[in-house]
């Protein structure tokens, strides 16, 4: 899904709003989550999922051009674990 679609999707939803004002509705949700990652390192969503910062360590990797090994350095990541919830409605139909 594309951000257009999401907005599509959200202003189809939502009644009384332009279009313009769900964009800045949903670029603010955005802007907070990433600030509120960024700021306490977690965010959680009851019923969707936990976003939290992963450190990924120092490592030998290789260049795929040349196959000569470089460094890389360490760095940070967002991850995602979903709730149980989003995760069981995932599943196909009938299945445990």
């Amino acid at each position: 899904m594309t951000k257009a679609e999401l907005l599509d999707l959200v202003h189809g939803k939502v009644e009384g709003l332009s279009k313009r004002q769900v964009t800045e509705i949903v670029d603010a949700v955005f802007d907070s989550l990433a600030e509120a990652i960024r700021d306490s390192e977690r965010f959680s969503y009851p019923g969707f999922g936990t976003f939290s910062v992963k450190e990924r360590a120092a490592r030998e990797g290789r260049n795929p051009r040349t196959g000569e090994s470089i460094q890389i350095s360490a760095s940070k990541t967002v991850g995602f674990k979903p709730a149980p919830k989003l995760k069981d409605s995932l599943k196909p139909v009938g299945s445990k």
